[in-house]
């Protein structure tokens, strides 16, 4: 056991000039407050995930919890990482439900049998990457690869959210509020505030909803009864996962993209640190895809580690393990409110549009930045072809049938910019390490620069 965890010791330095170590741990205090701090920090997109593919946030909410700690236990604490609802399901998500609305998603079912299966597939291929090691992997998914591919998921998702709000006017204005409130805390502010813009963003335009709609009238008001009516405590409904072969099609394959995400976001860490987490790779992709079959067989979303928890440890130079269990428990004690979940129903269609927007750019953005950061060579043939076609093929969400079987759009570009990249770029292959939407969070930059 000794072997398998980090060995423990005090932090004895000075806060303000010397970084505390993975295996340091704090007093209780201060440790408890750090981790509420990294419970804000991933709270709005945690919940904004699975309220845009009709899922309960609530129950989301509770299994990151219990996902954080269970990742903790699994890598033995030798990587510092939130697990929280990743938005790399959402486009598959909606192409096999159609789902794009408000409530709960009423093909949740199938949904979630495609996302354990996609856990599955990626716990295994993480036992396979604790035999043989990361290399083949970022060789496989260099990134020119990577880049198309996140690129290829803000691109494919940006027609769905934007029809959610061409009907009315009202809508649309006040999806555009909801940016404006985000882009004005990402640009605006300082420090924590900063680092929680998605959930002070969607507070503000919340707020600003209802001066206009409960207040002067001016569009469908929020019905604040069921709140009133909901218990302070109590656990989620589960849901059960049905197992559709078109929809697993769909679906599984996103575990390929999940790999390119973590290992970029673990690339980030091993740079913050100073320390080597490679060993553990294979562990930490066990662990997510176990935690993502776990997550789906009871109504969660898949998993993911959060690039925003990254950032709080960039901003604090903290990288204690322990205190993600502490945000876990954080986490865990949330999703136990039912009142909490039904406050969270209530936020508006137009709000959560705006903040798609958002995200999906940032996502979109993400691509061409890990391009930039890899300084991929465009003038190679090879490099282009593998960046431009995919990216296309995904944002006119072209999609390939095998034996019946509808791939959908992202799940057929990720598939092509892998296969074209093996064989245009098979004589000219160099030997690149991945980085993902989050290789600057080495240098305190995550999907928006949250630094002061």
């Amino acid at each position: 056991m000794d072997k398998w965890f980090v060995k423990w010791r005090p932090y004895t330095g000075n806060l303000e000039t010397t970084p505390v170590g993975i295996n340091e741990y704090l007093p209780m205090g201060k440790s408890v407050v750090l981790g509420a701090q990294h419970s804000f920090a991933m709270f709005g997109a945690t919940i904004l995930a699975p309220l845009l593919m009709g899922f309960d946030p609530s129950l989301t909410m509770l299994i990151t919890g219990i996902g954080t700690i269970l990742f903790f236990l699994i890598t033995g604490g030798h990587v510092p990482s939130y697990l929280g609802s990743s938005f790399a399901f959402i486009g598959a998500v909606a192409a096999v439900t159609g789902y794009s609305g408000t409530g709960i998603n009423p093909n949740i079912g199938i949904a979630l049998g495609g996302t354990v299966v996609c856990g599955v597939l990626y716990a295994l291929m993480g036992l396979l990457v604790m035999k043989t090691g990361t290399e083949w992997i970022e060789n496989l998914m260099p990134p020119v690869v990577t880049g198309s591919i996140v690129m290829i998921i803000g691109l494919n998702l940006a027609p769905v959210t934007i029809q959610s709000v061409i009907g009315s006017s009202f809508d649309s204005w006040m999806a555009l509020v909801t940016v404006l409130c985000i882009c004005s805390v990402a640009v605006f502010t300082k420090g924590m505030v900063r680092r929680l813009l998605l959930l002070i963003g969607l507070v503000a335009a919340y707020f600003i909803y209802f001066l206009l709609t409960n207040v002067l009238g001016m569009g469908t008001p929020i019905d604040f009864s069921p709140i009133a009516n909901a218990a302070w405590f109590g656990i989620p409904t589960l849901y059960s996962p049905v197992f559709e072969t078109s929809a697993i099609l769909v679906i599984a394959p996103v575990f390929i993209i999940l790999i390119a995400e973590n290992l970029g976001h673990f690339k980030a860490v091993e740079a913050m640190t100073g320390k080597s987490i490679s060993p553990y790779m294979g562990r930490a992709f066990f662990a997510d895809g176990l935690c993502t079959t776990l997550s789906a067989s009871v109504g969660g979303t898949g998993m993911t580690t959060y690039a925003e928890n990254i950032g709080v440890m960039a901003a604090t130079k903290i990288y204690s393990t322990v205190v993600f269990v502490i945000a876990g428990v954080f986490a865990i004690l949330l999703g136990l409110s039912p009142k909490f979940g039904t406050l969270v129903s209530t936020i508006p269609v137009p709000i959560l549009t705006g903040a798609s927007i958002v995200v999906f750019g940032l996502i979109t953005i993400a691509g061409a930045r890990i391009w930039m950061n890899a300084k991929i060579d465009f003038s190679k043939n090879g490099n282009m072809l593998v960046a431009a076609v995919p990216v296309i093929l995904g944002t006119g969400n072209y999609s390939l049938n095998i034996a019946g079987f509808d791939l959908g759009g992202i799940g057929t570009a990720t598939f092509l910019a892998i296969l074209m990249n093996l064989v245009f770029n098979f004589k000219n292959k160099q030997k690149e390490v991945s980085v993902t939407t989050e290789r600057e969070i080495a240098t305190s930059e995550p999907l928006l620069k949250l630094n002061p």
